[in-house]
């Protein structure tokens, strides 16, 4: 039987015994103190791109609505940032000019830069350097400038502390590249060098930022991905050691993630500082075929996560470096940029399952990306195209963008949680929320994606029926429905037509259409009790809020 009649026949089977949630939940009882780590970082492509209103407008959005503290990008020492000038005489000038005018815009909507310190400017790095992504960085190294790598790194924690103040600064964190680990070869990627060379480039990182202020945090060695053959044993990726797992088996395997034992291991012989861990958890494997250096699909179960970060943790707490910080510094249903699964309605439910379920591991999971202004293959074609963001170019927030939304307006007690029920409580108002969720069984073997794009509907749906006693009577609650036919902007696109280029009328209808959740208001019995029940279409996620 094939995948999509597998998947088929799967729901049918399901629909004839939906499974139930049933809980009463005392909201004054005992709480368990948990933090918003999905809130602490989120992405975006390059820094340059954050000199345009669009990305501005969808940064202040996805602030004032989801609470992210920090944005990470690439690119900041890109040509395109115009940072270093080198002179006839052999004289060095830097220009801070355009990281300033995107720090200065992004400090002032409350979001503080997570500095990724990439790439090359074409001085520093080899000549005739390989360049990557649509903007064309340089990704090659020069081991002969490694002293120059230094300077720039030193100068500009220097110009930062400056500007902002040691004590704004010592709030950031500083990461060395962006998955160095993905080389050219066969297909480009993002370093153009070795383990060795990579290892030497954090060497001197985190001296230069060091000899500013030793307080400040430096982390690495954000590596993609999770693998489990021994493709990048060696100083460069071997793609013939890549082993191309069934889906029947894929979860089986012991998942790794890339270089971070050696890293840790390099760190303690040099001596060096660690103050935090960051790599890239996806939930797919990016292996090529050897000859015709395409990908296959290769998807992980939805506790592929939740396994990632156990055993990440269990090679820091082995280490020199057992109080390091975990930074998942992106993240997402896949690292593809044309998957039209970021743009439908099940990311939303894996969002807030897979947060759920990794609560308390983790100091935070950024997603990839907040906006579809976003440029590694260069602009997106139609409007919606499969792009990492949870807001698309015209500003349309798409599934992700609210299941962000939802989880903002949770508490920081925990009271219950089992999926597909999750009940907090805030410590400050005493108000209780809560979101439900239906991740679908027949979804848990594989994390949706391009590859199921079509039939992803096709899945059982989940009975919810909660009671929280020990409220006031009377009180008010909100209940809101993200499902197939609120708030999913990308169906209400099809329902015009698909119109390649709308025009203002359909982006105004389209706008309002995305923000178009199912609300309704539910009064506390007269006994203080609320009780709702509910069957959830799948991929359907609910804030259940206290008003």
């Amino acid at each position: 039987m094939d995948k999509k009649n597998f998947f088929v026949t799967l729901a049918a089977a399901a629909l004839f015994a939906v499974p139930v949630s049933s809980q009463t939940i005392d909201v004054k009882g005992d709480a368990e103190p948990f933090t918003h780590y999905w809130s602490v970082g989120v992405g975006a492509g390059r820094a340059n791109e954050g000199l345009r209103a669009g990305w501005l407008e969808h940064l202040k959005l996805v602030k004032d609505y989801c609470g992210f503290q920090y944005v990470r990008m690439h690119g900041l020492f890109g040509d395109d940032m115009f940072v270093y000038f080198k002179k006839p005489d052999g004289r060095v000038v830097y220009n801070w000019q355009y990281i300033d005018e995107v720090y200065d815009r992004m400090l002032a909507l409350g979001v503080k830069p997570f500095v990724e310190l990439s790439f090359f400017p074409k001085d520093i790095a080899a000549k005739d350097s390989k360049q990557q992504m649509w903007y064309q960085n340089n990704v090659s190294v020069d081991r002969n400038n490694f002293d120059k790598w230094h300077n720039l790194v030193k100068e500009f924690t220097q110009h930062v502390v400056d500007r902002y103040g040691i004590d704004e600064v010592l709030t950031w964190y500083f990461e060395v590249w962006n998955e160095p680990n993905l080389n050219l070869n066969p297909k480009a990627g993002f370093f153009d060098g070795t383990k060795s060379d990579y290892f030497r480039m954090y060497k001197e990182s985190v001296k230069a930022i060091k000899s500013i202020d030793k307080r400040l945090k430096v982390g690495g060695p954000a590596t993609s991905n999770f693998i489990a053959d021994n493709r990048h044993d060696g100083e460069i990726m071997d793609h013939k050691k890549s082993v191309f797992y069934s889906q029947d088996i894929i979860n089986t395997k012991q998942w790794k993630g890339v270089w971070i034992e050696d890293f840790l291991r390099f760190c303690e012989k040099e001596n060096l500082p660690v103050d935090f861990i960051s790599t890239h958890p996806y939930p797919t494997d990016y292996a090529l075929d050897p000859d015709t250096g395409r990908s296959k699909d290769a998807i992980r179960y939805v506790h592929s996560l939740h396994d990632d970060i156990t055993w990440l943790r269990q090679q820091i707490a082995s280490s020199k470096y057992p109080d390091a910080e975990v930074h998942l510094t992106e993240w997402s249903t896949s690292p593809n940029s044309r998957d039209r699964m970021h743009d439908v309605l099940p990311p939303a439910a894996y969002i807030l399952k897979t947060n759920l379920d990794c609560l308390g591991m983790a100091n935070s999971l950024m997603y990839w990306t907040f906006t579809d202004v976003f440029e590694e293959k260069g602009g997106g074609e139609e409007i919606f195209h499969g792009g990492f963001g949870m807001i698309n170019f015209q500003g349309l927030v798409k599934p992700s963008f609210h299941a962000y939304r939802m989880l903002h307006q949770l508490g920081d007690e925990k009271l219950y949680y089992k999926d597909p029920l999750f009940v907090s409580r805030s410590s400050r108002t005493g108000k209780i929320s809560a979101v439900a969720f239906n991740y679908p069984s027949e979804y848990e073997e594989a994390v949706p994606s391009a590859a199921n794009f079509n039939n992803y509907m096709q899945a059982s749906s989940k009975k919810v029926d909660i009671a929280l006693k020990g409220l006031k009577p009377g009180a008010a609650f909100e209940i809101e429905i993200l499902d197939k036919d609120h708030g999913n902007v990308y169906d209400d696109y099809l329902k015009i037509g698909a119109p390649h280029s709308p025009g203002y009328k359909e982006i105004d209808y389209l706008r309002q259409a995305a923000w178009n959740t199912d609300k309704q208001i539910i009064k506390v019995n007269s006994e203080g009790t609320f009780v709702w029940k509910s069957e959830l279409a799948p991929w359907s996620c609910v804030l259940i809020r206290e008003l």
